[in-house]
């Protein structure tokens, strides 16, 4: 095996951990599940892990370290981030309630759901910048490809992200189910979600490599 199984499992749970502390991919998964139900959760959580998926890459690649050496880079993707998140915020702000059964249900809203999963995690740089400084520590070259062992690595780190974040989705869906059914529930969660979006959006942009 390129790892040594001792290693993967003490990688799996600290990846675990990490994925069950409050953060921003976790946060927004719990957001959207309550807003429109667990499907659109698990809709957000694939696409959140698609994005590991890029960012295993790049650590692989050797890409993230252009983001952690290039002030320009690291700002490009910081301000597209924080951008996409206000403009989140901006329409969560907006947004009055929904008839019990609306659009929350449609494939469309999944898969729109799907593709901001994808956009949140890749514009952000802080995630490039934390793969590029904790995968290669479980890393051994003298057990052979390092590539390979990175690859392996952000896969266990992908199924423990989408196991946690599924947990969440789900649990949130009593939630959502109560909200559906109260309009004044869903103005207010409406708020508190542009309220989160805003948030994780100044934190982004004021983040500091």
């Amino acid at each position: 095996m390129i790892i040594d199984p001792a290693t993967l499992l003490a990688f799996a749970a600290a990846s675990t951990l990490l994925a069950l502390a409050p953060g921003p991919d976790n946060i927004f998964v719990l957001a959207q599940s309550a807003m429109k139900g667990s499907a659109a959760g698990l809709m957000v959580t694939l696409g959140l892990c698609t994005g590991l998926v890029v960012h295993t890459s790049a650590v692989a690649l050797g890409v993230a370290a252009l983001v952690m050496t290039s002030a320009v880079a690291f700002a490009v993707l910081k301000y597209a981030g924080a951008a996409y998140l206000a403009f989140l915020a901006w329409k969560a702000f907006r947004a009055g309630a929904e008839p019990l059964g609306a659009a929350a249900d449609a494939p469309a809203d999944w898969r729109r759901m799907y593709l901001r999963g994808i956009v949140m995690n890749v514009t952000n740089p802080k995630v490039a910048i934390f793969f590029l400084a904790f995968l290669p520590q479980f890393v051994s070259p003298g057990r052979g490809n390092p590539a390979a062992q990175i690859f392996l690595l952000g896969a266990v780190f992908m199924l423990c992200a989408l196991v946690c974040f599924s947990a969440i989705a789900l649990a949130a869906d009593r939630l959502s189910v109560w909200l559906r059914r109260s309009e004044r529930g869903q103005v207010i969660l409406n708020r508190a979600a542009g309220a989160i979006f805003l948030g994780l959006a100044a934190k982004l942009a004021l983040a500091q490599r």
